[in-house]
């Protein structure tokens, strides 16, 4: 089986492989790695590219299936948003004993949401999307990232604490989210 393959060298230690918005195979590789090391890890990866690409075409059926997000239906989700988080982050950070500083909504492309040092946090109007229990882990994931910059074993018992159920919900995010970003994709 021969597989196209496009390799980025750098000073990397290890290979790694991504896809790339389109299907192409990435190679990222050490700068002294051979053409017959590179070739042989693609081959030998063969099984996780075509799952990769199989996940791919079905992120693309389902985003296409849904339709495409206009302007107008990304500034509506991003105004739901606006008006669902204060009662969110206010129960859920009384709940956890943090404090925030300032809350942004954005359409993003490839996060749910993100926490600053400072303490500001970050969520994307897409989450509206998604369902409420999934807004709600998103919420307090990054509540929790205000005590732990990490995600140690100590940020994620946080999370369990506010939400028992936050593996499903994450479970759900990387099922599902690339589909909804992707429906967005075209008005960025």
């Amino acid at each position: 089986m021969d597989i196209e393959y496009k390799v980025i060298r750098s000073m990397r230690k290890t290979l790694a492989l991504s896809l790339d918005g389109e299907g192409v195979v990435i190679v990222r590789a050490p700068i002294i790695c051979s053409p017959k090391t590179i070739d042989k890890f693609v081959r030998d990866s063969a099984p996780w590219i075509e799952r990769q690409k199989r996940r791919a075409a079905r992120i693309e059926r389902t985003a296409n299936e849904d339709g495409p997000l206009t302007k107008e239906d990304i500034a509506a989700l991003s105004r739901e948003m606006k008006k669902a988080l204060p009662a969110k982050l206010a129960r859920y950070s009384a709940l956890l004993g943090v404090r925030y500083s300032r809350v942004s909504v954005r359409c993003q492309r490839t996060k749910w949401g993100s926490c600053s040092a400072k303490g500001g946090l970050n969520f994307n109007c897409l989450l509206m999307l998604a369902p409420e229990e999934v807004l709600d882990y998103v919420v307090v994931h990054e509540l929790c990232h205000l005590k732990h910059m990490d995600h140690s074993r100590e940020f994620w018992d946080m999370v369990a604490s506010a939400d028992p159920d936050h593996k499903a919900h994450r479970k759900w995010l990387r099922e599902n989210g690339p589909a909804i970003m992707k429906r967005a994709e075209r008005e960025r």
